[in-house]
């Protein structure tokens, strides 16, 4: 998309002039009349240059803007629009005070769309890799409804709760990750190092070796052989999978996958569906259309495979069906939940009960988390069993044969 200068006039007649982004001068001329504004004139913009102290190492090594910033951002904002302070002298204020050159950049760009003449919601969506779909979504509920300082709260505990999430679950794998790795790193070493050792030891033995010990042998000795071809084909396989992974079935399958891998599949499909009950919740809070809100909802689940549930959901809405009824066809939700966005929907209530819905979830995936390493131990300690037993066997039983065989000779 390309950017292009406007200049036109809006339904009281004032001359106004911005820019935006669109595939064709006609595109903007689109979206003008869609805001109300007559054009005038509409110009391509020529790029400018980068300065010379921007260089490709500061890029290089700029720290990106992260989830953490924005959750800063808007906390910041909540404070700042309570208070009364006008929005472009908020984000003058914010990129005064602020360290973070990344971050600097972005509100920066933000007051120069809105000096431009371009909302909030507007500008923020040229960084929606940074806000992403909903952020922006709620920030344009705000402005049409008056609410953007309850919107910038909301969002706030939104991000928190997001947040707190996903650095449990890091908290809670990072005892496993580490044993597995170690494992891996243990393994790798006794194949090149410990074990061709004890092989020429055995060499020595002139009789037949153990099972155990000529499996250990053979892998140490193939391992050793193809080492660059098994580097190779391990970075080859993730690069294969990691392309797959991006492409939409590839990401449906494995988002539908996870949800049934043991002990932490309940713990994903949890956390989703707290994060989709308290985004709906939210949407619908604001005074989001129904359908718009599951449209939006939908993308920001960060799973696939619930995201085409929800837009099921929003497809049966459409068609004139129940939340509830459509909730139900879904599939995903537990009998207790269907129960509740009945009530909700019955009574009027349909926010409240998601914002309770969502807690209940939040609650239910605190308590598997807590207990995420209490059961991956037994597992981490029975499979490091079986590698200890197996070495253990295969150095040591031949030594154990031919030590008996020793003693017989002397004793005959």
């Amino acid at each position: 998309m390309a950017a292009y200068a406007w200049r036109g006039r809006n339904a009281r007649g004032e001359a106004v002039k911005g820019q935006l982004e669109a595939a064709s001068e006609n595109g903007v001329a689109d979206q003008l009349i869609a805001m109300g504004v007559s054009p005038v004139q509409i110009s391509p913009l020529v790029a400018e240059s980068k300065t010379e102290g921007d260089n490709w190492f500061e890029r290089l090594n700029r720290v990106a803007v992260t989830v953490e910033d924005v959750l800063v951002f808007s906390r910041q904002m909540y404070t700042l629009n309570k208070a009364g302070v006008p929005i472009l002298r908020a984000f003058a204020g914010l990129e005064a005070s602020n360290s973070k050159p990344a971050m600097v950049d972005l509100l920066k760009d933000v007051r120069s769309s809105l000096d431009q003449g371009r909302e909030l919601s507007a500008a923020l969506a040229r960084h929606i890799d940074v806000f992403g779909a909903f952020y922006i979504s709620m920030i344009r509920v705000g402005e049409m409804t008056g609410r953007l300082t309850e919107v910038f709260l909301r969002l706030n505990e939104h991000l928190e709760f997001e947040r707190d999430v996903r650095e449990r679950i890091k908290q809670a794998m990072r005892y496993p990750m580490f044993v597995m790795i170690a494992m891996v790193v243990a393994v790798t070493i006794l194949n090149i190092f410990v074990i061709p050792v004890f092989a020429k030891v055995f060499a020595g033995f002139n009789a037949e070796l153990p099972l155990i010990t000529r499996g250990l042998l053979g892998f140490s000795a193939w391992m050793l052989a193809w080492w660059p071809v098994l580097i190779g084909a391990g970075v080859g396989l993730g690069m294969l999978l990691r392309t797959y992974l991006r492409t939409p079935s590839g990401r449906y399958a494995w988002d539908s996958r996870k949800l049934k891998l043991p002990i932490v599949g309940e713990i994903i499909l949890k956390a989703t569906l707290a994060r989709f009950a308290r985004s709906f919740a939210l949407s619908s809070q604001s005074g989001v259309p129904l359908v718009q809100a599951l449209t939006v909802v939908a993308q920001t689940v960060d799973n696939a495979f619930i995201g085409s549930r929800i837009e099921q959901m929003r497809d049966g809405i459409e068609r004139g069906e129940s939340i509830s009824r459509c909730a139900a066809a879904t599939g995903v939700f537990t009998p207790v939940v269907l129960q509740m966005i009945n009530v909700g929907e019955e009574t009027g209530e349909l926010d409240n009960l998601l914002f309770e819905i969502a807690s209940m979830y939040e609650r239910e995936t605190d308590y598997n988390i807590k207990g995420l390493s209490a059961a991956i131990e037994p597992i981490l300690l029975a499979i490091i069993g079986v590698l200890v037993l197996l070495l253990a066997l295969g150095v040591f039983m031949p030594l154990w044969n031919m030590g008996q065989a020793a003693m017989g000779k002397s004793g005959g």
